[in-house]
């Protein structure tokens, strides 16, 4: 009997280890994106986008890069008292969020193809350093339109996940 029970606590503890090794293997970043706009652009030539990457995991991750095809370019960009700065990537912490607003970290679509107007949107591509790319549908509002604060309730109604 205590063979029987010293095996079966061998079996256990392998399975148990597998489950831990599988856990730590799938443990990347879990992304979701909301609350997406574009004001509406009073340029014919540049644009402003916002949204809110959510991460839901212990690993953190980096928007490196977007894509659309209504621009040539879109840069990444911090903002702080009166200057703005083109940055490389912006930060994901892990259980945590990347906030892109007006203000403060943003997306600049330079060089539009067309100029979308209020009640348009816009198609683009998260690229990251850690999660596979994302699309987005960002819808276009009007060019004073101000977001209420962004609450779990309205980040879940217009999500799009990745993980």
């Amino acid at each position: 009997m205590s063979t029987g029970a010293s095996a079966g606590a061998l079996v256990l503890t392998a399975a148990l280890t597998l489950v831990g090794c599988g856990d730590s293997g799938s443990s990347g970043p879990e992304l979701s994106v909301g609350s997406a706009y574009m004001p509406q652009p009073v340029s014919d030539s540049m644009a402003a986008g916002f949204l809110v990457i959510t991460n839901e995991s212990g690993a953190a991750d980096r928007l490196s890069s977007v894509t659309s095809d209504i621009a040539d370019e879109i840069t990444l960009h911090t903002s702080s008292a009166q200057s703005m700065t083109e940055v490389k990537d912006l930060g994901i912490p892990a259980n945590g969020k990347l906030v892109l607003e007006s203000g403060g970290n943003h997306l600049m679509f330079e060089k539009l193809k067309r100029k979308p107007k209020e009640g348009d949107k816009v198609s683009l591509e998260l690229h990251f350093t850690k999660s596979g790319p994302m699309k987005v549908e960002m819808p276009v509002k009007s060019p004073t339109y101000r977001p209420t604060a962004v609450t779990t309730s309205s980040m879940q109604s217009s999500s799009t996940s990745h993980r």
